[in-house]
Formats: C-alpha cells, sequence, structure tokens
C-alpha cells in the first residue's frame, strides 16, 4: 500500500477509507549545507579550504582541501591546468603516460556528506572513504534512532566513516571519528580525477590564475 510522504504506513479503516494514524514530520538540517560543513570540518580537526557542494561521482559531498602551491606554480610553468576530463586523467595511470603526467596539487583533507538520513549520507560517503577520510554529518535527531545505532554505527565503523551530528541549534558535535588504520586503495584513475576536480575548486576559491 502507497504511503503518503510525511505520514506512517499504520492507519484506521472508517467506513471505507484509510486514515494516517500520526504525521511525521520530516527531518531538517537546522542550518545551511556550507555552514555545516564549516563547522564539521572543525570539529573533525580538518585544516583547510571547506570546498562548496559538489556533485562527484553521482554524490553530492563538500571537500577540504589545501592547495600545493608549489606544485601549481610548476604546473602553471608547465601550461598545465586543471584537467577535468575523466578519460583523459585516466590514461594518466597508464605505464606509458604516468612518468610524463602532472603532480596533483591539490591535497585533499577529508570529504563530508552533510544529508537528513545516514544511509543517503553512507552511500555519499563511502567512495571517498576509500582514498581518504570521509564522514557525514546529521541532524541530532537522525542520530537518536535504533536503526542508527543497529545499522548505522557498524558500517559506519567498518568503511571507517566519522559522523558527525548537528543538534537544532546547529551546534556540532563529534558522534564517530575517523578510523585510521584503515587500508586505502592506491592512487589511481578515479583518485586523480577527483584531485583535477578538487584543484578545479580550490583555485576557483583562491581566485588564482589557471594555465
Amino acid at each position: 500500500m502507497a504511503v503518503t510522504p510525511g505520514h506512517t504506513g499504520n492507519s484506521v479503516v472508517a467506513g471505507g477509507r484509510s486514515f494516517p494514524t500520526r504525521v511525521v514530520p520530516p527531518v531538517e538540517l537546522p542550518a545551511s549545507v556550507s555552514v555545516l560543513a564549516r563547522d564539521a570540518a572543525a570539529q573533525l580537526g580538518w585544516h583547510g579550504v571547506v570546498l562548496p557542494e559538489v556533485t562527484m561521482l553521482g554524490r553530492r559531498v563538500c571537500v577540504v582541501a589545501r592547495l600545493r602551491t608549489d606544485t601549481h606554480a610548476e604546473r602553471i610553468a608547465m601550461g598545465v591546468g586543471p584537467v577535468t576530463d575523466r578519460a583523459t586523467v585516466a590514461t594518466w595511470t597508464w605505464p606509458e603516460f604516468a612518468p610524463t603526467a602532472p603532480a596533483p596539487a591539490a591535497e585533499i583533507v577529508g570529504v563530508l556528506a552533510v544529508t537528513r538520513h545516514w544511509r543517503t549520507g553512507m552511500a555519499a560517503a563511502v567512495p571517498f572513504s576509500r582514498y581518504g577520510d570521509a564522514a557525514m554529518v546529521l541532524p541530532a535527531s537522525a542520530v537518536l534512532s535504533r536503526d542508527y545505532l543497529d545499522n548505522c554505527l557498524p558500517r559506519a565503523r567498518s568503511y571507517g566513516v566519522a559522523v558527525v551530528s548537528a543538534d537544532e541549534d546547529a551546534r556540532v558535535d563529534l558522534d564517530l571519528d575517523v578510523r585510521r588504520e584503515r587500508i586505502l586503495l592506491p592512487e589511481d584513475g578515479v583518485s586523480r580525477w577527483i584531485n583535477e576536480m578538487v584543484y578545479e575548486q580550490l583555485l576557483a576559491s583562491y581566485d588564482l590564475p589557471v594555465a
């Protein structure tokens, strides 16, 4: 039976019509994504530029990163700015092209997924946790449930994803820290492409020249 959004699936029947027993208000974020991402990064001890939310790998995330100024200067001198074509970047890991590929100019500190539900946050954060630190930012109400305790926390610990909660006044608190002893994937075509996307964002945020 279809359930109207914002209602539970339980109902009572009267006169042949079905009525929901109670209305469940939707969970909302207590502040903007940019504000929550900035405060969560500080709570996690991630030092860098908190970039605007962007879609990468089909997920909406905010990246915390720093520019490698020496590498950027070298790339400017070589005339090689950010390369965001994924197919082109994939060739940089091929043995015949790896020696001449430009060096990564961004240092990615961590990736944040700011969402209303842990399942969405997990789906967004896990692909990035394979390469480095990742976290999800959730409303405090989302972490005060049996579903979160029984299903989210074990998965978050397994993948090494941190969890930051934000109360109704947008105050953030660290609920689960990053597990740093996990095994990370080596640099590949995907991680290089992510780095180039972040490099482009960093240059825009700093308003720096592009080769």
